[in-house]
């Protein structure tokens, strides 16, 4: 099993929203980086630290998991979204996206400021300068100490 980071704007949508609504797809990523580790990497089972991007406090707010492996994103060919992709097509999609569901809603978000405080988590891309990647592979050790801070 691997475990991963994913961040979402929670004004755009959070821990609540993927609770209210048990699934949702994780649609709209634009970096093929991130893209790469959606359509080649993610699994089914693997967990995801769900983390709260561009908002008063940015953290970890929970736990999903993947619970549908890579497909293609709908959006890129929908002209009425902003994640439409005049390149892609049914035949040869540039966008991928996994499923994710709701496990769990930490009592309180896991900040950055706490994350990056914690020197056993220095190596992690998340607390590096620079690092604007939305999805990240979390080692086994980081999701470990990340999910007991929450506790």
């Amino acid at each position: 099993m691997n475990h991963w980071l994913m961040k979402s704007e929670p004004d755009v949508f959070s821990i609540d929203d993927l609770k209210k609504k048990k699934k949702s797809g994780w649609d709209g990523v634009r970096n093929y980086q991130a893209r790469n580790y959606m359509r080649d990497d993610m699994k089914l089972g693997d967990l995801v630290l769900f983390y709260h991007s561009s908002c008063e406090v940015p953290g970890v707010a929970g736990l999903a998991k993947v619970c549908k492996t890579s497909h293609s994103d709908p959006s890129q060919f929908d002209s009425k979204s902003e994640y439409y992709d005049p390149k892609a097509t049914k035949d040869e999609p540039r966008w991928f996206m996994v499923e994710v569901e709701f496990v769990e809603k930490f009592d309180e978000v896991v900040s950055l400021s706490t994350l990056k405080a914690t020197k056993s988590l220095d190596k992690m891309p998340l607390v590096q300068k620079g690092s604007r990647l939305s999805i990240n592979p979390v080692n086994e050790k980081e999701f470990k100490i990340i999910t007991e801070m929450a506790q």
